[in-house]
């Protein structure tokens, strides 16, 4: 469900059906091929410069210019080298699958096996022992600036296959992008925010193989049974529709999930007869029709009553006071209506009915 207000990013194509959590949504390796090594290979000082974008701007480069290095260590304590443009985030979801158990490597890590290098690492020169995984986008760069694997350097002018190794290990690393093309081939992505509703579970054969839940397969052999299942957060939907059917008077429920039809509002119901009678009258044939019904019989100030029906959201409301009685109207406001329409009470049901 989309809200800006929601915890998980998401990523879809307006131009299709597609859409994924960003953690999971495949971003594909560019469609142009690598650029000609044209640039000479220079080792360029950079002293006190380990930020990308301090980078690029010194050197006089773009963000997709630059390559990112991440030494990371896996569950084993074997050390890789993830590279990435540096205009990229790393996926650690999409990461852990080549690198289980993938965390940063520590100074002290990154000292064990490159040297006094953190902000200046780079994947030219590298010691034997560390693997090297590269982005998709990454494997395509040309001409490109990277960390020199030296204090206070930085190498400009790099390219796979004359520098260094072509990369033998190319995967998807990287959180998509806005403006990505989409992995089905309609469009482009965009990214919003939302809540997550529902779930699906793969369970495999978790619970199959407790229960000796088994089938014969084309071949007559007896194998276990995989299994899934769809679970609904019913407390997440309610947050979700608040967050997208609300106004700064309070919560606008749709129809369906409101949890009543109607608000009745008696004004003064215990200083007029008529209003009391009227009400409660309207009350017991409004239920009687169907229609579930918010009886606010409080001795309370109008503005407080009206501001409290706002407040819950209950999509239609009729309000009974004497004023309107005298000329036999009531009147009968949708939530998300500015102005009030007079009615009469025999005329009420069937302009409830007009609106569900």
């Amino acid at each position: 469900c989309v809200a800006d207000s929601g915890e998980d990013a998401l990523a879809f194509c307006p131009d299709s059906d597609y859409a994924a959590n960003v953690e999971l949504a495949e971003a594909l390796a560019p469609s142009t091929p690598r650029a000609p090594a044209l640039d000479p290979l220079q080792r360029v000082a950079t002293p006190n410069t380990t930020q990308c974008d301090a980078v690029a701007g010194l050197l006089g480069a773009s963000l997709p210019q630059v390559l990112k290095s991440l030494l990371v260590i896996d569950e084993t304590d074997q050390p890789y080298l993830l590279l990435l443009r540096a205009d990229h985030t790393l996926n650690e979801v999409k990461a852990q699958r080549w690198v289980p158990g993938l965390r940063l490597a520590s100074e002290a890590e990154i000292l064990r096996w490159l040297g006094p290098v953190k902000g200046y690492l780079g994947p030219v020169g590298l010691p034997a022992g560390i693997r090297v995984i590269a982005d998709r986008s990454a494997a395509t760069m040309a001409n490109f600036v990277c960390g020199a694997n030296e204090p206070g350097f930085h190498l400009h002018g790099v390219n796979f296959g004359r520098d260094l190794p072509e990369p033998t290990h190319i995967e998807d690393l990287r959180n998509v992008v806005a403006g990505d093309p989409s992995p089905d081939g309609q469009g482009t992505l965009m990214l919003c925010r939302g809540i997550e509703v529902g779930h699906v579970f793969q369970l495999r054969t978790r619970y199959s193989e407790a229960m000796s839940v088994t089938f014969l397969d084309e071949g007559g052999q007896s194998r276990v049974a995989e299994m899934g299942c769809y679970g609904i957060g019913v407390s997440r939907i309610v947050a979700a529709a608040i967050e997208q059917h609300h106004d700064a008077r309070g919560i606008c429920f749709p129809p369906a999930m409101a949890p009543y039809d109607i608000a009745l509002i008696a004004i003064g119901l215990n200083k007029s007869t008529a209003v009391r009678n009227t009400a409660e009258a309207l009350y017991q044939s409004l239920s009687e029709a169907g229609w579930a019904v918010w009886f606010d019989d409080r001795d309370e100030r109008m503005g407080v009553m009206l501001a409290d029906q706002e407040l819950l959201g209950i999509p239609q409301r009729v309000v009974v006071g004497e004023r309107s009685l005298k000329e036999g109207l009531v009147e009968l406001q949708g939530r998300l209506e500015t102005q009030a329409t007079r009615v009469t009470v025999e005329e009420l049901t069937t302009r409830l009915r007009e609106r569900a």
